[in-house]
């Protein structure tokens, strides 16, 4: 009798396809990264340096060959730190469009609720200037009214940013 953990069965050909297609997606997700994203994802010289140049292409049949090539050079990498890398950037950067929104949030309900929103935002940041917050909101209403520039709200778009950077 033989053990079924013994034998290997060897990998089909549509299983090799989807690690290939994988690999050539994990490449093509890490080209389109920013500079300041790129230099955290550990990558050997070779393959960081396709990368960079994949990133220099315009010809879009030099850009898929290139991507091939990464794709070639995946292969012979370890993907899960890159991918663990990779991740991490999205969650940081979904975390900070979080934070974004949720400041849009506060400015937005601040403009539209008048007082009982400032007051909430008060009773749960504490430490903000009160009478700064409220100007800037009543500068705010009155633009928006005047149709000018919306100078004040941009200003207690940052207002809110420092007192909820500073939790």
């Amino acid at each position: 009798m033989h053990d079924d953990e013994d034998l290997e069965l060897p990998k089909s050909k549509s299983q090799l396809k989807r690690e290939v297609s994988a690999l050539q997606d994990l490449g093509a997700a890490i080209v389109k990264l920013g500079a300041k994203d790129l230099i955290k994802i550990p990558l050997p010289d070779k393959l960081a340096d396709a990368i960079h140049e994949a990133r220099r292409l315009n010809s879009h049949s030099a850009l898929r060959r290139q991507m091939q090539y990464i794709g070639r050079l995946m292969r012979d990498v370890d993907p899960k730190p890159i991918q663990q890398a990779l991740d991490a950037i999205r969650r940081c950067g979904q975390q900070s469009a979080a934070h974004f929104h949720a400041i849009e949030q506060w400015r937005n309900r601040i403009i539209s609720e008048g007082q009982p929103a400032l007051n909430e935002f008060i009773g749960q940041y504490p430490h903000t200037d009160r009478q700064q917050l409220r100007q800037l909101m009543l500068n705010t209403i009155k633009e928006a009214k005047l149709e000018k520039p919306p100078k004040s709200a941009r200003n207690l778009f940052r207002l809110l940013k420092e007192t909820l950077d500073t939790e």
